[in-house]
This record gives C-alpha cells, sequence and structure tokens, in this order.
C-alpha cells in the first residue's frame, strides 16, 4: 500500500481496491495499514484526495471531472 499524507494525517492508498470512474479509478483510502478503518477515496486521474460520495453511491473529484456513476437509483431523485 501506498503511504501518503493527507491534511497532516497519514494515510494509505490500497491501489488493489478500486472503484471505475470516467477518467480513472478511485483507489480505497484506509487512515491505518491494516485497512481497518476506513478514509474515503484517492482520484486515480488526478492523484487527489479531495472526493465525496452521495447517499446513492455517486463519487466525485472536487479537482477534476472524474466521477463514477450512482450504484443506486430511484426515479424519485430525479
Amino acid at each position: 500500500m501506498d503511504q501518503l499524507s493527507i491534511d497532516g494525517e497519514e494515510a494509505y492508498v490500497a491501489r488493489d481496491e478500486a472503484e471505475r470512474g470516467s477518467d480513472g479509478p478511485f483507489y480505497v483510502v484506509y487512515r491505518t495499514r491494516d485497512r481497518q478503518e476506513r478514509w474515503g477515496y484517492l482520484c486515480g486521474n488526478c492523484e487527489g484526495a479531495n472526493t465525496a460520495m452521495d447517499t446513492m453511491g455517486r463519487i466525485v473529484c472536487n479537482d477534476c471531472p472524474n466521477q463514477r456513476k450512482p450504484t443506486e437509483w430511484d426515479a424519485a431523485h430525479e
């Protein structure tokens, strides 16, 4: 696992755990090396950690146009 610093804290990127994005994968980031505490995602397109997930499972990078489509869809949300 790759180690990086996010907001001054150590974090670990699991490049073997990824979600498909429109411009590159989103890699799972953990707070601990043993993968017990999940932090969020790292954008594989711009290598930025400024990502967000909504309640329907959509992942977006706030630094580039990379995004993952929602995993859940409900016509009531349109």
